[in-house]
């Protein structure tokens, strides 16, 4: 197999569901862009609005005025009713999230004015088992234009690309300034985003035991003032979905991670929020311990989103990634976090990865253990080398070299040609960074004994429903790590 003619990595009914062709694709960075022309998307629906998410908050704006305000969320929905009640618009949000909402009494106020308009329907999804929740995060317009990717529809989630300090538009529904916020999503149009919309009303019918109506079906309307990044692509769907009432678990998201980190050959880039998930690890770390390895580049957050998730999450990257170090070529493997020009941290939420510039991924599963096989997910990929997507290369290094400059605080130009003369994502970010906005090393300081056997016993992030109520002798980050080992074995001997 030569450099020129790579086999295609993604594969139906191996790690992924579908592949179904795209008439236009592009990827969105950060939720003020998307925002923005999730606005506009749902005031030039024609039929149906199906907006569905692990979070939904009618109190946010969609697009924020100077002083953080402006019309909220919960109001324009009505809005548009009001101006097409002919209009379905079906919202359907995991079910623990939203009850939590019912405590706030502007939201539950909300709801009720919902709940009297007839073309808005709001519904919780509790369709999982115990302990799992529902992570996508979908929007379908008309059954043929759809978002799928990494940004709720929630508070304290819009930021634009500067990431500024004390951006005044940053401001949660509350009144209180948020911390910067990095995140990504990806718009598609076609066959694909049918596809989604099949998706989409399955979840719905499982969630509410009622179908959604049959469309009739109004063509295209890709935003006119919108550049593709992609034109006439097939794209790869992905899901995890736990075992429950009938419908088998679905593993598609873990294995096409696996199947990532097997074939690249130069670099894998990730933005994930999260890396806890001791097989995918060791997949890594079997990489690094052959000859002449791909780099790995991660970009998260510094430290996870609230006290349990530090507790859980920061602890078993912290042990994964001093483990990957071990390897032969462990200094192959570099985790940054990035920052604001004052030096801030700034949170990552993305679910992107690059691979080798033929490969690009964007959704809404974690690097760990609940996105393998908890949680409902939804990833999208593009990969140059299926036949309809041949001479995508150049497409997949632009975005990737606008998302490293984003982080370095520099133009993508001079991403490129750091990496045209070194062929190194990490020489090219450590010739890159400075002081103010930049990219950091992560510190990866030993957890201390309590974060350690929480990390340890993956008691808030286990691998399946069923493991939740394991012993701990049967469960832990050394066990996936050796499924992880195991995994990469038995492909060498398959090759």
């Amino acid at each position: 197999m030569s450099e020129a003619d790579p086999i295609p990595i993604v594969e139906a009914g191996r790690n992924c569901w579908r592949i179904e062709r795209a008439g236009k694709a592009r990827m969105i960075v950060d939720a003020a862009d998307y925002y923005e022309l999730l606005a506009r998307l749902m005031a030039d629906a024609k039929e149906r609005i199906l907006l569905i998410g692990w979070d939904f908050d009618p109190r946010i704006s969609l697009t924020p005025d100077a002083d953080g305000s402006g019309e909220a969320l919960g109001h324009y929905m009505l809005r548009l009713a009001k101006n097409c009640p002919g209009r379905d618009i079906d919202i359907l949000r995991w079910n623990f999230g939203g009850l939590k909402h019912f405590f706030i009494p502007s939201i539950l106020a909300m709801i009720v004015r919902w709940k009297a308009t007839r073309s808005i329907s709001f519904r919780l999804d509790s369709a999982h088992p115990a302990g799992c929740s529902h992570h996508q995060k979908v929007a379908v317009f008309d059954d043929h234009l759809a978002v799928c990717g990494g940004i709720d529809v929630g508070a304290r989630r819009w930021d634009t690309r500067e990431h500024q300090d004390d951006d005044p538009h940053r401001l949660a529904p509350d009144g209180k300034p948020y911390m910067p916020w990095h995140d990504s999503t990806m718009i598609l149009s076609g066959p694909v985003g049918e596809a989604l919309a099949e998706l989409g009303n399955e979840r719905w019918q499982r969630a509410t035991k009622k179908p959604l109506r049959d469309l009739s079906g109004t063509g295209e309307r890709w935003p006119a003032d919108l550049e593709p990044d992609f034109r006439d692509v097939d794209v790869a769907i992905s899901r995890t979905r736990a075992d429950y009432d009938g419908c088998p678990e679905v593993r598609e998201i873990e294995q096409l991670y696996l199947d990532l980190i097997a074939n690249a050959r130069r670099f894998i880039y990730l933005e994930n929020q999260y890396f806890t998930c001791g097989k995918i690890a060791a997949a890594i770390a079997e990489r690094l311990n052959g000859d002449d390895p791909p780099e790995f580049v991660m970009v998260m957050p510094k430290t996870a989103d609230g006290w349990l998730e530090q507790v859980a999450m920061d602890a078993a990257r912290v042990k994964l990634v001093r483990e990957i170090a071990k390897a032969k070529h462990g200094d192959r493997l570099r985790v940054y976090y990035p920052r604001t020009a004052r030096g801030d941290p700034i949170y990552v939420h993305a679910k992107t990865a690059i691979v080798d510039d033929r490969l690009i991924r964007v959704g809404s599963a974690n690097l760990n253990n609940r996105s393998m096989g908890l949680d409902s997910e939804c990833d999208v990929t593009i990969d140059a080398a299926l036949s309809a997507n041949r001479g995508i290369e150049p497409s997949i290094a632009r975005l990737r070299e606008t998302l490293i400059g984003e982080h370095l605080g520099v133009e993508p130009g001079e991403v490129a040609r750091h990496f045209e003369r070194t062929g190194s994502l990490i020489e090219t970010i450590e010739a890159l960074r400075g002081e103010g906005r930049s990219l950091e090393r992560l510190d990866l300081a030993a957890p201390g004994p309590f974060d350690d056997f929480i990390a340890e016993n993956e008691l808030l992030d286990p691998t399946s429903p069923d493991a939740m109520f394991e012993s701990l002798t049967e469960r832990g980050l050394r066990k996936s790590w050796h499924r992880g080992k195991a995994w990469m074995k038995r492909r060498r001997r398959s090759r």
